[in-house]
């Protein structure tokens, strides 16, 4: 028979009281748990950080997203929205080539649109090596040249041939469109390259089509690339995640899980379950993935996600490598390449593939 607990009470100083014997099956540790509850938590200022560079600063200090709570509502609004991406982005990539020393030129890869990024200077380690990227966009921004940023960071820091797959997306096609693009390109790269010479890589819609592609890999029993890097990926479409709350309003990039990204997902998968595995990786069989380099930030609305598939591939004995930028929203870190921390991240990516690629 257990003895009784002895109950104190434990004054301001620190001192200790007996006050009664109680028997032990009552003590608190012998009670059920109290249910958890949602945290209260009051509102308040978050300043902006001053623990990361100027340029940084400036990137998370930008108001909230135009419009994030106000998505389109027609395939013919989505489409202007998406062109204007475009458009915006068109006059940017000439000053950003010469910056980043690649050049651009739009290709077809089997029907397929897309772009070969080529650095001017390719080091020997890296001449038979080649990288296929896949944009980010909720799976309907960022067509044509709104694709090429990340694709051009990563040839111009890591000093390697970039593929980017200009991939469909609605009103033109509809799930799996983005995919089936995407595969078609990595077939064809790994017709002309060994397939632990290549990498894939791409942030938050990008980032969880990476991931989907070593799924669709497995089934149809292909080779694996050497490496992969999804960025922030929207590896969980269903919006849970502790990050969907705790980074809501923080994050000036998607805001809400309601918002705008959101809604594109759900135009874009017209109907199909948003946990299905191709749409949300995270619960998905990625035991034999290759070895994998994800990133975040701490302001990020997809941080969970991040974190989330980072340990299923841990757990799976993937080798995988997390890396987590101070303050950051969603996918800041390849907003402007003149920034320092893109710099360093794109950097640590690049140290990852030259790792794991073969020579």
């Amino acid at each position: 028979m257990r003895p009784a607990a002895l109950t104190l009470l434990v004054g301001l100083a620190g001192t200790s009281v007996a006050l009664a014997q109680t028997p032990a099956s009552q003590t608190p540790a012998a009670q059920a748990p109290a249910a958890s509850g949602p945290r209260e938590v009051p509102a308040k200022t978050v300043p902006v950080p001053d623990t990361v560079s100027p340029a940084m600063q400036a990137l998370i200090a930008q108001p909230l997203r135009k419009n994030w709570d106000a998505p389109p509502t027609t395939p013919e609004g989505w489409k202007a929205l998406s062109d204007s991406f475009a458009t915006l982005a068109a006059p940017q990539i000439g000053p950003m080539a010469e910056r980043l020393r690649v050049s651009v030129a739009p290709t077809v890869i089997d029907g397929v649109r897309a772009y070969t990024i080529t650095p001017s200077d390719i080091p020997a380690a890296n001449r038979d090596r080649i990288a296929v990227h896949v944009h980010g966009g909720c799976y309907v921004l960022n067509p044509r040249e709104a694709a090429l940023p990340e694709a051009m960071m990563l040839a111009g820091f890591g000093r390697i041939t970039v593929v980017a797959v200009d991939y469909r997306m609605p009103p033109e096609a509809y799930y799996p469109a983005a995919l089936d693009d995407a595969m078609t390109v990595l077939k064809a790269v790994m017709r002309d390259h060994a397939p632990k010479k290549v990498a894939v890589f791409g942030s938050s819609a990008g980032g969880a089509l990476t991931l989907a592609m070593m799924l669709r890999s497995k089934a149809e029993n292909l080779p694996m690339p050497g490496a992969i890097a999804p960025g922030t990926p929207m590896a969980d479409t269903t919006k849970r995640g502790d990050t969907f709350e705790t980074n809501a309003r923080l994050d000036n990039v998607l805001v809400s899980p309601d918002g705008f990204c959101d809604a594109a997902t759900r135009f874009y998968a017209a109907g199909h379950d948003l946990k299905d595995p191709i749409l949300s990786p995270v619960y998905g069989d990625v035991g034999g993935f290759p070895p994998t380099i994800l990133t975040t930030g701490t302001r990020d609305l997809l941080l969970s996600n991040t974190v989330r598939m980072h340990r299923a591939l841990r757990r799976a004995g993937v080798e995988a490598v997390l890396q987590v930028y101070e303050g950051q929203s969603h996918a800041q870190f390849y907003r402007d390449d003149r920034v320092p921390e893109t710099q360093e991240a794109f950097g640590e990516i690049a140290a990852f593939f030259d790792r794991h690629l073969d020579r």
